[in-house]
């Protein structure tokens, strides 16, 4: 009797996430540089990746529902952000937020006691939804000063960290090389592509870096196969909070 071989879940390498997180920031620049309503729906599209994906990348139950109350919080935040009146760009984007961990707990309560995994689900939807509404700030960046030159330095610098991250070498080696490189990439580009002086460049890149390798820290201490949902998002996921960090730096470091 010929016992059946199951063949082991397909995991997709960590160049797939670098790879959708670059194209990411390449769709944000784009929009940033072609108009307002571009940008707009490139967020509501990362918003809606990140709400689809990050159930997966959690592994938790009840993933339709969950994914759904991540993403339309993202979506809202990205629309108010886009055409409520300035300067209260992302006035809007705490309520959001603060609905969508609302709509968590209200969907763990309707799945009832004794459910697996309910702490695991609260926990990390709430940190979704939170990483889904900030990618409102890369909106908010693109219409506080009409500099869009910032943005292109912070795109640099996260794409810099993120490919430092495609790195097979160890966390505790890739973590400081990736902060660093970011941290060079910033007043470099900003040198290169507008007057931002370098030090607020520098720190820039150095925040956004250290951003971005704790993301990558997240999908190794993860462990397990990854599938394409699961990769798209956390691909995206860093890339939304980047944007939020990008406007409030601009306004506070340079600006």
């Amino acid at each position: 009797m010929t016992a059946e071989v199951q063949a082991p879940a397909k995991s997709l390498g960590s160049w797939v996430i670098g790879v959708v997180g670059v194209a990411g920031l390449v769709a944000i620049i784009a929009g940033v540089y072609i108009s307002r309503e571009v940008l707009v729906g490139v967020a509501v599209v990362i918003a809606v990746a990140v709400g689809i994906g990050w159930p997966h990348f959690l592994r938790i139950p009840a993933k339709k529902t969950l994914a759904a109350v991540i993403a339309l919080p993202g979506v809202g935040s990205a629309l108010a952000a886009g055409f409520i009146p300035a300067p209260g760009f992302l006035d809007w984007t705490p309520a959001f937020i603060a609905l969508g961990m609302m709509a968590v707990f209200v969907v763990q309560l309707i799945r009832g006691t004794g459910q697996a995994q309910r702490l695991e689900s609260t926990l990390g939807c709430c940190a979704g939804v939170l990483l889904s509404c900030l990618g409102a700030g890369w909106i908010a960046g693109a219409r506080f000063n009409g500099v869009r030159e910032m943005l292109l330095v912070a795109a640099i610098s996260a794409a810099v960290a993120l490919l430092a991250g495609l790195i097979r070498w160890p966390d505790s080696i890739v973590a400081p090389l990736g902060i660093v490189m970011a941290g060079l990439a910033g007043p470099l580009a900003g040198l290169v592509f507008s007057d931002i002086t370098v030090l607020p460049a520098a720190i820039f890149g150095v925040v956004v870096g250290a951003v971005l390798v704790s993301f990558r820290r997240l999908v190794t201490l993860r462990g397990g196969p990854l599938n394409l949902l699961a990769a798209v998002s956390m691909g995206l996921a860093p890339v939304s909070a980047v944007g939020s960090l990008a406007y409030f730096i601009d306004k506070l470091l340079i600006y």
